[in-house]
Protein backbone atom coordinates (compact mmCIF):
# COMPACT_ATOMS: atom_id res chain seq x y z
CA UNK A 1 0.00 0.00 0.00
CA UNK A 2 1.18 3.71 -1.24
CA UNK A 3 1.32 6.44 1.83
CA UNK A 4 -1.50 7.94 -0.42
CA UNK A 5 -3.50 4.77 -0.10
CA UNK A 6 -2.78 4.56 3.87
CA UNK A 7 -3.55 8.34 4.00
CA UNK A 8 -6.79 7.97 2.04
CA UNK A 9 -7.82 4.37 4.23
CA UNK A 10 -6.80 7.14 7.21
CA UNK A 11 -9.50 9.55 6.14
CA UNK A 12 -12.20 7.21 5.26
CA UNK A 13 -11.99 5.53 8.95
CA UNK A 14 -11.83 9.31 10.79
CA UNK A 15 -15.03 9.92 8.15
CA UNK A 16 -16.73 6.56 8.85
CA UNK A 17 -19.88 6.63 10.98
CA UNK A 18 -17.60 4.36 13.75
CA UNK A 19 -15.65 7.22 14.28
CA UNK A 20 -17.67 9.57 15.80
CA UNK A 21 -18.15 11.86 12.79
CA UNK A 22 -21.37 13.74 12.92
CA UNK A 23 -21.43 16.05 10.27
CA UNK A 24 -19.55 19.22 8.64
CA UNK A 25 -18.28 21.34 11.56
CA UNK A 26 -19.81 18.67 14.00
CA UNK A 27 -16.57 16.65 15.01
CA UNK A 28 -14.92 16.55 18.19
CA UNK A 29 -11.65 16.97 16.48
CA UNK A 30 -11.34 18.04 13.26
CA UNK A 31 -10.86 15.63 10.52
CA UNK A 32 -7.48 16.90 9.00
CA UNK A 33 -6.17 16.66 11.93
CA UNK A 34 -7.38 13.39 12.91
CA UNK A 35 -6.37 12.00 9.54
CA UNK A 36 -3.33 12.96 9.86
CA UNK A 37 -2.85 11.09 13.42
CA UNK A 38 -4.05 8.28 12.75
CA UNK A 39 -2.70 8.16 9.27
CA UNK A 40 0.89 8.66 11.45
CA UNK A 41 -0.19 6.61 13.69
CA UNK A 42 -2.87 3.80 13.78
CA UNK A 43 -2.35 2.53 17.33
CA UNK A 44 -4.98 4.85 19.76
CA UNK A 45 -2.77 3.81 22.50
CA UNK A 46 -0.16 5.80 21.25
CA UNK A 47 -1.94 8.49 20.85
CA UNK A 48 -3.01 11.67 23.31
CA UNK A 49 -0.76 10.94 25.73
CA UNK A 50 0.21 13.15 28.70
CA UNK A 51 3.55 13.77 29.28
CA UNK A 52 4.48 16.12 32.10
CA UNK A 53 1.65 19.25 32.39
CA UNK A 54 0.95 18.75 28.65
CA UNK A 55 -0.83 15.92 26.15
CA UNK A 56 1.49 14.85 23.20
CA UNK A 57 -0.64 14.41 19.84
CA UNK A 58 1.68 10.74 19.14
CA UNK A 59 4.47 9.33 21.46
CA UNK A 60 5.76 5.73 19.96
CA UNK A 61 9.09 4.51 19.65
CA UNK A 62 9.44 7.71 17.38
CA UNK A 63 9.57 10.13 19.53
CA UNK A 64 6.89 12.79 20.07
CA UNK A 65 5.02 13.86 17.19
CA UNK A 66 3.02 17.03 16.90
CA UNK A 67 0.57 17.85 14.06
CA UNK A 68 -0.38 21.20 14.38
CA UNK A 69 -2.41 22.51 11.51
CA UNK A 70 -1.84 26.70 12.07
CA UNK A 71 -0.91 29.43 15.16
CA UNK A 72 2.37 28.19 15.59
CA UNK A 73 3.00 30.39 18.29
CA UNK A 74 0.92 27.93 20.69
CA UNK A 75 3.05 25.22 20.46
CA UNK A 76 5.88 27.62 21.75
CA UNK A 77 5.70 26.43 25.08
CA UNK A 78 4.95 22.64 24.55
CA UNK A 79 7.48 22.43 21.70
CA UNK A 80 10.19 23.80 24.50
CA UNK A 81 9.33 21.38 27.39
CA UNK A 82 8.75 18.27 24.82
CA UNK A 83 12.53 19.53 22.98
CA UNK A 84 14.37 18.89 26.10
CA UNK A 85 13.03 15.11 26.08
CA UNK A 86 14.02 13.37 23.23
CA UNK A 87 13.18 13.27 19.12
CA UNK A 88 10.40 15.75 18.63
CA UNK A 89 8.39 15.92 14.92
CA UNK A 90 6.23 18.71 14.22
CA UNK A 91 3.35 17.87 11.24
CA UNK A 92 2.34 21.06 9.47
CA UNK A 93 -0.35 20.05 6.32
CA UNK A 94 -0.72 22.55 3.83
CA UNK A 95 -3.34 22.63 0.89
CA UNK A 96 -1.66 22.13 -2.71
CA UNK A 97 -4.57 22.51 -4.52
CA UNK A 98 -7.51 23.63 -2.47
CA UNK A 99 -11.54 23.22 -3.40
CA UNK A 100 -14.11 25.68 -1.34
CA UNK A 101 -17.74 24.66 -0.74
CA UNK A 102 -19.99 27.20 1.19
CA UNK A 103 -22.18 26.51 3.96
CA UNK A 104 -25.42 28.05 5.03
CA UNK A 105 -25.78 28.37 8.91
CA UNK A 106 -28.97 27.79 9.36
CA UNK A 107 -29.88 25.18 6.96
CA UNK A 108 -26.12 23.13 6.86
CA UNK A 109 -26.32 22.83 2.82
CA UNK A 110 -23.08 23.13 1.43
CA UNK A 111 -22.52 24.77 -2.28
CA UNK A 112 -21.04 23.09 -5.28
CA UNK A 113 -17.41 22.99 -4.65
CA UNK A 114 -15.14 25.34 -6.68
CA UNK A 115 -11.51 24.94 -6.96
CA UNK A 116 -9.33 27.67 -6.19
CA UNK A 117 -6.84 29.14 -8.58
CA UNK A 118 -3.94 29.46 -6.09
CA UNK A 119 -1.77 26.65 -5.87
CA UNK A 120 -0.01 26.12 -2.27
CA UNK A 121 3.62 25.29 -1.94
CA UNK A 122 5.99 24.34 0.85
CA UNK A 123 7.51 27.67 0.87
CA UNK A 124 4.36 29.16 2.43
CA UNK A 125 5.49 27.04 5.62
CA UNK A 126 7.93 29.97 6.55
CA UNK A 127 4.64 32.58 7.92
CA UNK A 128 4.46 29.62 10.42
CA UNK A 129 8.07 28.32 10.75
CA UNK A 130 9.23 32.10 11.93
CA UNK A 131 7.12 31.86 14.83
CA UNK A 132 9.34 29.22 16.23
CA UNK A 133 12.19 30.30 14.92
CA UNK A 134 14.32 29.80 18.17
CA UNK A 135 13.51 26.28 18.19
CA UNK A 136 14.38 25.16 14.31
CA UNK A 137 17.94 24.39 15.41
CA UNK A 138 17.73 22.37 18.03
CA UNK A 139 18.85 18.49 17.64
CA UNK A 140 15.91 17.03 18.46
CA UNK A 141 13.68 19.21 16.07
CA UNK A 142 12.24 17.60 13.09
CA UNK A 143 9.77 18.55 10.38
CA UNK A 144 6.94 17.08 8.00
CA UNK A 145 6.17 19.30 5.45
CA UNK A 146 2.77 17.77 4.16
CA UNK A 147 1.26 18.97 0.62
CA UNK A 148 -2.12 17.67 0.41
CA UNK A 149 -5.47 18.18 -1.50
CA UNK A 150 -8.08 19.81 0.57
CA UNK A 151 -12.22 20.80 0.29
CA UNK A 152 -12.70 23.11 2.39
CA UNK A 153 -16.13 24.27 4.08
CA UNK A 154 -16.58 27.66 5.11
CA UNK A 155 -19.55 29.16 6.58
CA UNK A 156 -21.70 32.03 4.80
CA UNK A 157 -21.13 34.70 7.84
CA UNK A 158 -18.79 37.28 6.39
CA UNK A 159 -19.31 40.79 6.81
CA UNK A 160 -18.99 41.30 2.50
CA UNK A 161 -22.44 41.27 0.83
CA UNK A 162 -22.07 37.78 -0.82
CA UNK A 163 -20.89 37.00 3.38
CA UNK A 164 -17.39 35.16 1.96
CA UNK A 165 -15.53 37.64 3.58
CA UNK A 166 -14.32 37.45 6.80
CA UNK A 167 -16.36 34.11 6.77
CA UNK A 168 -15.44 31.92 9.51
CA UNK A 169 -13.72 28.28 8.24
CA UNK A 170 -15.74 24.87 9.77
CA UNK A 171 -14.10 22.00 8.00
CA UNK A 172 -11.09 20.73 6.18
CA UNK A 173 -11.55 17.29 4.46
CA UNK A 174 -8.33 16.30 3.12
CA UNK A 175 -8.51 14.26 -0.19
CA UNK A 176 -5.28 13.03 -1.41
CA UNK A 177 -1.38 13.60 0.30
CA UNK A 178 0.58 14.85 -2.30
CA UNK A 179 3.94 15.58 -1.56
CA UNK A 180 5.89 15.08 1.72
CA UNK A 181 9.32 17.42 2.51
CA UNK A 182 11.39 16.29 5.44
CA UNK A 183 13.43 18.50 7.51
CA UNK A 184 15.36 15.96 9.83
CA UNK A 185 18.82 18.43 10.56
CA UNK A 186 19.39 22.64 9.85
CA UNK A 187 21.20 21.23 7.07
CA UNK A 188 17.95 19.64 5.22
CA UNK A 189 16.41 23.71 5.12
CA UNK A 190 18.16 23.85 1.99
CA UNK A 191 15.48 22.00 0.22
CA UNK A 192 13.31 24.89 0.44
CA UNK A 193 16.01 27.30 -1.91
CA UNK A 194 15.01 26.82 -5.45
CA UNK A 195 17.58 25.03 -7.65
CA UNK A 196 16.97 27.72 -10.65
CA UNK A 197 17.89 30.66 -8.21
CA UNK A 198 21.08 32.54 -9.06
CA UNK A 199 24.26 32.46 -6.97
CA UNK A 200 23.56 35.58 -5.35
CA UNK A 201 20.08 36.77 -4.97
CA UNK A 202 18.15 38.90 -3.13
CA UNK A 203 14.57 38.31 -1.34
CA UNK A 204 13.12 39.65 -4.78
CA UNK A 205 14.83 36.75 -6.46
CA UNK A 206 13.65 34.32 -3.90
CA UNK A 207 10.03 35.82 -4.28
CA UNK A 208 10.09 35.49 -7.82
CA UNK A 209 11.53 31.69 -7.90
CA UNK A 210 8.69 29.88 -4.82
CA UNK A 211 5.95 32.21 -5.55
CA UNK A 212 5.68 34.49 -2.36
CA UNK A 213 5.32 38.02 -2.44
CA UNK A 214 8.34 40.28 -1.12
CA UNK A 215 7.17 40.71 2.66
CA UNK A 216 7.28 36.64 2.93
CA UNK A 217 10.19 36.03 0.96
CA UNK A 218 11.77 38.54 3.62
CA UNK A 219 10.75 36.24 6.54
CA UNK A 220 11.71 33.12 4.79
CA UNK A 221 15.11 34.09 4.15
CA UNK A 222 15.49 35.32 7.42
CA UNK A 223 14.52 31.79 8.96
CA UNK A 224 17.12 30.39 6.22
CA UNK A 225 19.95 32.84 7.60
CA UNK A 226 18.51 32.06 11.17
CA UNK A 227 19.34 27.90 10.64
CA UNK A 228 22.51 28.31 8.67
CA UNK A 229 21.87 27.75 5.32
CA UNK A 230 22.62 31.08 3.57
CA UNK A 231 24.86 33.45 4.08
CA UNK A 232 24.69 37.68 4.05
CA UNK A 233 27.26 38.91 1.34
CA UNK A 234 26.34 42.48 1.13
CA UNK A 235 23.08 44.70 0.70
CA UNK A 236 21.39 46.05 -2.33
CA UNK A 237 18.07 48.54 -2.74
CA UNK A 238 16.30 45.20 -2.22
CA UNK A 239 17.77 44.37 0.64
CA UNK A 240 20.01 41.75 1.69
CA UNK A 241 22.34 39.89 -0.98
CA UNK A 242 22.03 36.39 0.01
CA UNK A 243 24.42 33.25 -1.32
CA UNK A 244 23.76 29.44 -0.07
CA UNK A 245 26.15 27.91 2.82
Amino acid sequence: MTDNEKFIAAREYCLSTDSGCAGIGTYQEKTLHATLKRFIEPNEDNQEVSIGSFVADIYNENGITEIQTRSFEKLRKKLEYFLQLGKVTVIFPMPSTKWLLWVDEETGEASKQHKSPKKGKPYQAFFELYKIKPLLSHPNLRLRLMMIDIKEYRYLNGWSKDKKKGSTRCERIPVELIEEIHIDSVSDYIKLIPETLPENFSSKNYAKATGLNKKSATTALNVLYNVGVVNRIGRNGDGYIYERQ
